[in-house]
Parts: structure tokens; C-alpha cells; sequence
């Protein structure tokens, strides 16, 4: 066996030559088990073949050994470990037969001689030779008693004759017999249909990948502890690849410790290197080594992109031999075009030019000619990546100039725009109009306001210009880049003033720095509370996006319309134009990064903690923070500020506020005026001080907050959180609850309840009652807080559920007995699944038996079966695996005592448990 895993940590017993021919090796001092995979490949115990086929060192074998030992006690094995002198198929075949022998003797005895008296250079009917020794075993074998028989390290012998035996031997395997290969290039046999008939179960590369569990007990099996960033760089390095992280445990013994050495896992270094060019690279034909090194330098390629990099046509026939022998290849998608190399095996390619002896030109060279081909087909990110790669910053500031402002302004990968900035010489970029705006563009959405002013400042060297027309649009340009500006600036007037005159001068065609006017001027509306005109401009801008049929805005327009239903209570709606929002962008390339999706995403995470749903919450919170992060977004901030509160209500205040630290900490790294993040995570703060019973330290920046965001001469409230006054508000009056201020925080949760009503913001206002009654009942005041109650149920109509978190936990008793009195609604039906311990609900009018008691998780997959959703639509939705919806769907038919989908929702309207 060549697979590192098998290689290391044991030693093995001195064996007779005759059994060590069919010596099955112990797992290696260290292995770490693998329960999910055995368990998988165990699903096939009933077929033809299971087939393991992986590059090097991504423990085959090793898996091959634990599933032999977790056999069934009914099951027996054979071992069969191959090498290059089993190639020859009568060696073959005399190895298999010798190995069946030990199971029945006397097997094949009239086969054998045959075997032997052949001749190499003789033709042999090796087809009718195995027919006859199949039709004498099908007569020993005792499916009460089968066999498993293991063909380790296929690879090693593969060749036509013996493909075509075994898919020979395939076809007519008798029953009670199982065949398991372990190999990194797929047998040529007919395996689509083995497939078709359920014979075949096949584990590749990404199933053999080690999860983050399976990571973190290597390391620990080694005494290795290693957390957050240097963790997570070692697991992104290794991708999964189980010798890559052996490797470096070597490395990190050898050094004397794991100190420092996360961050320089590196292909080209050491053992790696070594173990990479023994068993892969030098294993292929100067052929294939010359492409390897060839296209090293991609970062993902196609066959038309290698044919136009290497000037060949070759290139098809290559990329299909690296898939058939599991060279390290990465498909990047399901249609089989794009691909990249695993991250150590590009590591050691791009590290070794002197052996790329192949590769004609220079590197320069290899860098124009993928950079023309990228423009050519329209990839203008990647050219421009290529030719500043090529060391030619003037053909990157040309292909940066046929960018439209419309790609920059949808995409919002600001971070991409910068990295190209720094390449290009000063001059470059303030040559032409077109690349001022893109860079002031740029600048501005990554909040570098100061550096996007004074480029867009530079617009007036090309007045006056050339035509009346073109002065119009450059003029217009230049309003709308101030209009944004002002608004990150917190200057709501100039924001409001150039946002207008830019709406009414420019051209049509500009419809991506339209539809920003429009998205600034509704956050606008919101921070002065006009929820209403924020509704008509966020319909207006997605009426724009959909008639210019661009998906990227048409996602943005459904955040921003999202944020205004969230901000008038309506959190049902919102979920659904976040899913509406990602749709649209459900048909774009997976591997882009996009700020637009990570805001939904983001925007996503936060409404399902509004809808008491945390763990899910996390999920996504963790997704968009990931993808803004990548994308340079501020937008991040919603992230780290919602987990903290997350966290903080949890009980876990160190981890909450190292949610905001990190916040804090990539706000300073990006150079983020404190205007756009300050407040926001200050007032979160204030919420974890309170958590934590330090309240002078909360009231004294509480008080500040207000000063800063009251009264005449207050600043805007910041861009993501536009009703930051509002929410200060409740935080004091939060204060002045736990410091017995009962009368002052009454007066100012009164008025804060009629000014959001008075605004449309019931979410607020629903949030600033439950306050109320939760302070009358602590005053004694049973008879109003019921009514004020009642008066937050009738309100909450929109399906926001964290206002009421605090009665939840609370006075549970209290609200249960409250809501047994209403009559049945989607919010007291949310709410009672949400019970510290979930009850039936109250007795129904229902003359029908009662059913058992549904958990949450079956209420929510029940609701959604009742609006028509698919298991795989509820999936989604849900974050939970299908085979989950399909076992809670079963779980409800049988509580409610129904056998159909139709009947559990009629039978749960009965009961009340649905509207």
C-alpha cells in the first residue's frame, strides 16, 4: 500500500510469505476512526462494489482496513494488496484463486493448471477461464456466510486486459460474494451501470475529505491544540487532505512544536514536497508534468483557457487523464468546465519553475495570453488580474476603463477594485473620467470618503467637456458620488439634496448610480421615521432593476425593501424578499464573491433571530460574514453585532464581546471612519453592560448616545442602523427599569410606543410595550399589564417573536395563562411552541382525540407543509437535511394520527394548531 496513512506508526509482524500475500495491515498508531464513512459504505453491503477511489494520501486504504474490522460477525474478507507485478492478469488471477483457497479449499485446482501451463506471448481466453471458476465458487459460496473481497491499491495493476476481466468478473459475481477497490484512478469498467441498478457505492475525494472534527482529533491524537486563525488557515491549507495534515504533524515534531507553523503549510516545503513529487508528479509523463507546470499559475482553468495559455489543442486529453488518475484536480462546477489544483499540490508547481522545462515562454508571456483570453470572454476581473501579473499596468487600467459603473456598483466587491488600485501608478488612475468614477466609486462604497472626495474632486480637469450632453452626465456622476459621500459623512441634507438633483439629471443608462440615489434616500426615509416614502423608493428602484433585468440590483432592491418591512414590524414579509433576493441571484457563478448576497444572507441571519430561530441564525450570520468579509463590506457589522446579542442573551458575554472586538478590530484594519460603526457597537455594548449589572457604565454612554443622536443638532444615525435614536431609547429605559426608575422608564416607553406606532414602525413599538408589561406586572399592576398585553398581540400581526423573548423567559406561566384566552393565531401559536417546555396547546372544541404533543421544529416543518412547500423547499428554508423533514413529516403523521400530508394540516387546523 502506498497511501501515507498505512505507512507510518506501526510495525508489522513477521508473517509467513504465503499469508503475507493476504496480510490485511492493523490501522496506523494515531488513525482517526471514521464511523459516517463505514457506516455509508455499510449501505452497500448488498451490492456488487464498493469503490474508493481518491488521490494520494487521503487514507483509501486505511478507511478500506476500518470497514473490514466493523464487518458483521456473518462476514468474512479477503486482502488482496496490489503492486505493479500484478498488472499481468494470470499473476492476477492465480493471487485471487490462491486467497479463495483459504476459504475453499480445493477451489479451482483444474483452473490453476490451466493457468499455469499458459504462455505470455500466447493469446488466453481469460473470459471463459473465470466463467468456469465463477460457476464452481457460486456452488461453495453460502450467502449466509458472504465474503468480502478487498482489491487495495487497484491502481498499481490496472491495465485494458485486467479491466476487462474484472468487469467480466463484475457481471457475474455470484451471490454471497462483495468486491471493495481502493484505487486513485477510476476502474474502467461499466460503473454507470452498476450505478443504474444500485450495485455500486462509490466514496471519492470530497467524501473522504476530514471534516473539522475529524481535523481537530488528528491534531489532538499528536497533542497539537490549535484555535481560531491559526486552526482555521491549517484546515484551508490542507482541504481536507489527511497525508497533508500528517505531514505537517511531522514537521511540527520535528521542529519541536506546533508554534507558528499553521500558517506555513505550504506544498513546496519539506515532506510535503517530497511526498508530493514521489507519488504524483514524478509518476506522470513529461507530457502531463509539462502541462502541471504550464498552468500552475491559474487560478482556476478550462480546456479552451489551457489550449490558449500552452498554444496547443491538447488539452481536453490531459485534463480528462488528471481527472482519471485523481491528480489533485478541484471541479469548481457541476457542469465539469472549471477547475483549480488542490491548494498544496499548486503550492509545489508554482515553487518549482526550473523543472518547468516545458513551458516556452516566460511567465509574462503565459500572463498576456490568459489575460487576452479572459477579456475575450468578457471576464474583465480576471484579465485585469493577468495582465497586472504580467507586470503591465497600463493594459490593467485600459481593461479597468470597459468595467461599467453598473458591474462595480452591483457587485460591490470593493475589495478587488483596491487591489487593482495599488498596482496602478497614481497618473494611471486620474487619466480618464471613466476611471475616476470607478475608483471614487470604489473608495466610497469601502468608506474611504476623505480619498473618494478628493478623487472626485479631480472630475473638473475634463470640464468643460467635449459635448453639452457629456457635461450633463459627468456633472451628475459627480452628484450622486456626493450624495453617497454625504450620507457616510452623516450629512442627511447634502445626502438628500445631491441624491435628488442626481435622480433628475442622469442619463438612463446610468441606472446603476440611479438605483444607489434611490437605496440612499430610503435609508434616509427611515432614519427620519418616514417608513412610508422609504416603501414608495425602495418600489421605485426595484422596478428599475427589474426593467433593466439586472439581478445584482434587483437583489439589492429587495434587501433594502426587506429592511423597511422589518423596521414596520412585518418580519414575515422581509423573510420572504430576503429569499426573493437570493433567487435572483441563484443563477450566478457560486464561486463569485458578491456583497449584495452577503447582505442578504447577513439580513437573513438577523430576521430569523427575530423569529426566535438562533441556531439557524447562526448558520447564516456566520455565511455573510464570510462572504462580506471576503467582499470588503462594512456591511459585516450587522453580523458581529447580532451574534453578540445572540450570545449575550445566551449567557455567553466573553464571547459576545469578542463578536465585537473582531468588528471593531477589521473596522480599524479597513480604515472605517468611527461614524459608521461607532454608535452601533457601543449600543450593544450597553446591552451586554446591563446583561452583566455593570449600569453606570452602560448609563453613561447611554447618555452620550442620546446627546449624539437627539435633539436638533443630532447626527444621522448610522447607514445599517437607521432607528439607532429609537433603540437608544429602549436601552435607557432598560436602565431605568433595573435601577427602579419604574415612572421614568413608564413615561419613556409610552412615548416611544406612539412615536413608532406613529412612524409605521410596529416592530419598535411592539418591542417598547412588552417593556411596558413586563414593568406594570413588576408595580403590581396585574389588570393593565393584561391589557397591555393584549394591546402587543393585537399589534404583532408581522410575526416577530424576540419582543416577547423576555415574558418567554420571564413570566412563562404568566403569558401561557394570557394567551389561553385568545383564540387561535399564527402569533400565539409561535409563541406557545416557544415555551421553556413545549405543552400541548389548550383544550380544543375539537371533539377528536387528542394528538401528542408536536415539538417546534415538527410545528415549523407542519406550517410550511401547510403553505405547499416540497421537503426540499422546506430544507431550505429550515437549514436541516432532507432526510430531517422527511423523518419529522413522519413523526407529525403520526402524532396527529394521519397517514397523508392533506390530512396533518386539516387534522392540526382542527386542533388549532394551525390558522
Amino acid at each position: 500500500m502506498t497511501d501515507l496513512s498505512n505507512s507510518q506508526g506501526f510495525a508489522c509482524p513477521a508473517i509467513p510469505a504465503v499469508e503475507g500475500r493476504f496480510f490485511r495491515p492493523p490501522l496506523p498508531v494515531g488513525y482517526v476512526l471514521r464511523p459516517r464513512l463505514c457506516e455509508r459504505l455499510a449501505t452497500g453491503l448488498g451490492g456488487r462494489l464498493l469503490l474508493i477511489s481518491a488521490p494520494a494520501g487521503f487514507g483509501k486504504s486505511s478507511l478500506a482496513i476500518e470497514f473490514c474490522e466493523r464487518l458483521p460477525v456473518q462476514w468474512q474478507s479477503l486482502w488482496l494488496g496490489l503492486s505493479h507485478r500484478d498488472s499481468d492478469p494470470g499473476r492476477f488471477l492465480e493471487r485471487l484463486l490462491a486467497g479463495l483457497q483459504r476459504f475453499f479449499p480445493g477451489l479451482g485446482e483444474d483452473a490453476l493448471g490451466l493457468l499455469k501451463m499458459r504462455q505470455r506471448h500466447q493469446p488466453f481466453a481469460f473470459e471463459e477461464w473465470l466463467d468456469g471458476l465463477l460457476d464452481e465458487l457460486t456452488q461453495r459460496l453460502d450467502p449466509a456466510t458472504p465474503l468480502l473481497l478487498v482489491l487495495d491499491d487497484y491502481h498499481l495493476a490496472q491495465g485494458v486486459v485486467l479491466d476487462r476481466c474484472l468487469q467480466f468478473f463484475l457481471n457475474h459475481l455470484p451471490a454471497g460474494l462483495l468486491l471493495l477497490v481502493t484505487s486513485r484512478q477510476r476502474p474502467d469498467w461499466h460503473l454507470a451501470r452498476l450505478r443504474l441498478s444500485r450495485q455500486l457505492l462509490e466514496l471519492q475525494e470530497q467524501d473522504l475529505c476530514l471534516t473539522v472534527e475529524e481535523s481537530t482529533e488528528l491534531l489532538a491524537s499528536q497533542g497539537v491544540e490549535l484555535q481560531g486563525e491559526a486552526f482555521d488557515s491549517l484546515l484551508l491549507r490542507s482541504e481536507g487532505w489527511v497525508a497533508g495534515l500528517r505531514l505537517w504533524l511531522l514537521a511540527a515534531s520535528e521542529a519541536g512544536g506546533a508554534e507558528g507553523l499553521a500558517h506555513s503549510l505550504h506544498g513546496a516545503d519539506g515532506l510535503i514536497r517530497d511526498y508530493l513529487l514521489e507519488e504524483v508528479i514524478e509518476r506522470q509523463s513529461a507530457e502531463v508534468q509539462a502541462f502541471l507546470y504550464g498552468t500552475a499559475f491559474l487560478e482556476r482553468f478550462c480546456v479552451e483557457l489551457c489550449d490558449a495559455v500552452r498554444e496547443s489543442h491538447d488539452s481536453a486529453a490531459i485534463l480528462q487523464h488528471l481527472q482519471a488518475h485523481q491528480v489533485f484536480l478541484v471541479p469548481l462546477d457541476e457542469q465539469g468546465r472549471w477547475f483549480r489544483y488542490h491548494h498544496l499540490f499548486s503550492d509545489l508547481l508554482r515553487a518549482r519553475p526550473a523543472a518547468a522545462a516545458a513551458v516556452s515562454q516566460s511567465a509574462a508571456g503565459l500572463h498576456l495570453r490568459a489575460c487576452r483570453w479572459f477579456s475575450n470572454q468578457g471576464l474583465l476581473d480576471e484579465a485585469i488580474e493577468q495582465a497586472l501579473r504580467a507586470g503591465q499596468p497600463d493594459v490593467a487600467a485600459s481593461l479597468v476603463q470597459n468595467l461599467s459603473e453598473e458591474q462595480l456598483l452591483g457587485e460591490q466587491n470593493v475589495a478587488m477594485l483596491l487591489r487593482w488600485k495599488m498596482d496602478l501608478p497614481e497618473s494611471l488612475l486620474s487619466s480618464t473620467p471613466r476611471l475616476i468614477v470607478l475608483y471614487a466609486w470604489a473608495l466610497a462604497l469601502a468608506c474611504q470618503l476623505d480619498a473618494a472626495q478628493e478623487l472626485a474632486s479631480q472630475l473638473s480637469r475634463f470640464l468643460p467637456a467635449p459635448s453639452a450632453r457629456a457635461q450633463r452626465s459627468m456633472l451628475a456622476q459627480w452628484l450622486a458620488l456626493s450624495g453617497v459621500i454625504a450620507r457616510g459623512r452623516g450629512d442627511s441634507e447634502r445626502a438628500e439634496l445631491y441624491c435628488g438633483e442626481a435622480l433628475a439629471t442622469l442619463p438612463q443608462e446610468r441606472f446603476g448610480q440611479r438605483l444607489m440615489c434611490l437605496s440612499t434616500l430610503a435609508n434616509l426615509a427611515i432614519v427620519r421615521n418616514d417608513l412610508w416614502r422609504a416603501r414608495g423608493l425602495n418600489r421605485d428602484a426595484l422596478e428599475l432593476a427589474q426593467r433593466v433585468g439586472n439581478p445584482l440590483f434587483e437583489a439589492l432592491a429587495h434587501y433594502d425593501r426587506a429592511r423597511v418591512l422589518q423596521a414596520r414590524g412585518e418580519v414575515l414579509r422581509a423573510q420572504e424578499e430576503v429569499r426573493q433576493g437570493l433567487e435572483c441571484l441563484r443563477g450566478l457563478a457560486p464561486q463569485r464573491l458578491y456583497a449584495v448576497r452577503a447582505r442578504l444572507t447577513l439580513y437573513e441571519g438577523y430576521l430569523l433571530t427575530l423569529r426566535l430561530q438562533p441556531e439557524a441564525a447562526r448558520v447564516r450570520l456566520a455565511a455573510g460574514i464570510a462572504e462580506a468579509r471576503a467582499c470588503r463590506d462594512t456591511s459585516l457589522l450587522i453580523g458581529h453585532c447580532v451574534l453578540a446579542s445572540l450570545e449575550g442573551r445566551s449567557g455567553r458575554l466573553p464571547e459576545a464581546f469578542a463578536q465585537l472586538a473582531e468588528a471593531e478590530r477589521l473596522m480599524h484594519i479597513w480604515d472605517v471612519p468611527a461614524i459608521y460603526y461607532l454608535a452601533m457597537i457601543t449600543l450593544v455594548k450597553c446591552e451586554l453592560w446591563l446583561l452583566r449589572g455593570q449600569t453606570e457604565l452602560a448609563g453613561s454612554w447611554l447618555v452620550r448616545l442620546a446627546d449624539t443622536y437627539s435633539g436638533e443638532q443630532a447626527a444621522a444615525a448610522p447607514e445599517y442602523h437607521p432607528q439607532l435614536p429609537l433603540h437608544i431609547e429602549l436601552q435607557r429605559a432598560a436602565l431605568e427599569r433595573i435601577q427602579g426608575q419604574l415612572p421614568d422608564a413608564e413615561r419613556r416607553l409610552r412615548a416611544l410606543s406612539a412615536r413608532a406606532q406613529t412612524a409605521g414602525g410596529q416592530l419598535l413599538g411592539v418591542i417598547a410595550q412588552v417593556q411596558l408589561t413586563l414593568l406594570l406586572r413588576a408595580a403590581g399592576r396585574e389588570r393593565e399589564a393584561q391589557q397591555q398585553l393584549a394591546s402587543c398581540l393585537d399589534a404583532a400581526t408581522g410575526g416577530g417573536l424576540l419582543p416577547f423573548n423576555e415574558l418567554l423567559v420571564q413570566q412563562p406561566e404568566w403569558l401561557r395563562e394570557q394567551l389561553a384566552t385568545r383564540p387561535s393565531c399564527a402569533l400565539r401559536e409561535a409563541l406557545w411552541a416557544h415555551f421553556p417546555e413545549f405543552d400541548a396547546e389548550p383544550e380544543s372544541t375539537d371533539t377528536a382525540a387528542p394528538a401528542e404533543a408536536l415539538s417546534t421544529r415538527e410545528l415549523a416543518v407542519l406550517k410550511l407543509i401547510a403553505q405547499g412547500c416540497s421537503n426540499q423547499e422546506i430544507s431550505e428554508r429550515l437549514f436541516i437535511s432532507l432526510h430531517t423533514v422527511k423523518t419529522h413529516a413522519r413523526h407529525i403523521n403520526s402524532k396527529l394520527g394521519v397517514e397523508r400530508r392533506t390530512q396533518a394540516v386539516a387534522r392540526a387546523k382542527g386542533l388549532g394548531l394551525l390558522r
